[in-house]
């Protein structure tokens, strides 16, 4: 049986454009109400209390889970290079989502090339410390050949397939058996809507596979929108 996890990036959230949603409560709650998972961008820029982590996996259903982005000091300050104490740092701030922490995000940027013996470093710090679903989204062409998808299956790590693609030399080949999907908005990024016929070639994908999809476009509201109609569309596959 496949399961698959719809939300966005963000929760903003407008009732007269999506009366699924109830008028009391936090964002969080009445986003909780409609979706099972959101994505934590704000890791990415900022760290955040355990405290609050702990009040936020506190505002949503037992089956609700959060993907959470690792901090952009690793990633893109550090370029993964010793990570140890950065990586305790923030485990000891996220892990107050306790069960309901489901996917972690490693998003690198788009001039990090492969080092392999420094990537397999990080993954495996990575994998030691988190039983959760590892997400990687590289978006430099090395970190989609041979070596570097021997080095994500070792460990387990999902290979992000986004829209628009980064990096990506080829079609997509998958590092383990789950999916994580990031739809960034087409042709204009973070803005632009997806079309009906578009999500439904997503839903039927993702029947058969399982996975996360996460909508990015949230600049423009199309998140929402486009995070219903594939969660309607995936009811009836």
């Amino acid at each position: 049986m496949t399961t698959t996890k719809t939300g966005c990036a963000g929760w903003t959230i407008s009732r007269e454009a999506s009366p699924q949603f109830a008028a009391d409560g936090s964002h969080l709650e009445r986003y909780a109400a409609v979706f099972n998972t959101v994505e934590i961008n704000s890791s990415f820029y900022r760290p955040h209390q355990p405290e609050t982590y702990a009040r936020w996996a506190a505002s949503v259903p037992d089956d609700f889970r959060f993907a959470v982005k690792l901090p952009r000091s690793i990633t893109h300050d550090q370029r993964l290079h010793d990570a140890e104490s950065a990586l305790d740092q923030f485990g000891a701030q996220v892990g107050a989502l306790g069960e309901k922490l489901g996917c972690l995000l490693i998003q690198l940027p788009p001039s990090l090339k492969l080092d392999a013996p420094v990537a397999e470093r990080v993954l495996r710090q990575l994998r030691e410390r988190y039983a959760c679903m590892l997400a990687c989204e590289a978006r430099h062409g090395s970190w989609f050949g041979d070596e570097a998808t021997a080095l994500l299956q070792a460990h387990h790590i999902t290979r992000v397939i986004a829209d628009p693609p980064a990096g990506v030399p080829g079609p997509y080949v998958a590092t383990t058996g789950s999916a994580y999907v990031r739809l960034h908005g087409s042709p204009r990024m973070y803005y632009s809507s997806y079309e009906e016929t578009y999500l439904r070639e997503v839903a039927a994908w993702l029947a058969q596979r399982g996975g996360w999809c996460i909508f990015d476009n949230t600049a423009s509201g199309a998140a929402i929108i486009n995070a219903l109609t594939l969660r309607r569309l995936l009811n009836r596959a």
